[in-house]
């Protein structure tokens, strides 16, 4: 049970700086963030796909809350697509933790 409880933490570990990195980035450009590649040279394509990397999760629940209210979706395309951003958020979630614990000199 501690272990489902762990991987619960880390999942919203992961949205919660998905959120924010999508949040800041529709603050910064008053646009909301989406998964097009609109970037020109390398730089931008290497920070572009990193910044989609770790705010995908958020895009990915953006986009579906809206598909559902306002295109009315079917409910399985919500739930899957919560699906996709929770696993997602647990991936980024633990790369980011496991990054905050080695810089403290724990792990």
């Amino acid at each position: 049970m501690s272990d489902l409880f762990l991987a619960l933490y880390i999942g919203c570990a992961g949205f919660v700086a998905a959120g924010v990195i999508g949040s800041a980035y529709q603050f910064l450009t008053n646009q909301p963030p989406r998964f097009n590649l609109a970037v020109e040279g390398v730089a931008g394509i290497v920070g572009y796909t990193g910044f989609c990397f770790f705010a995908g999760p958020f895009i990915i629940m953006r986009n579906a809350i809206r598909g559902r209210r306002i295109e009315n979706r079917p409910f399985g395309w919500f739930v899957a697509s919560s699906t996709i951003a929770g696993m997602w958020s647990l991936g980024t979630g633990l790369l980011l933790i496991q990054l905050v614990l080695i810089v403290m000199g724990r792990y």
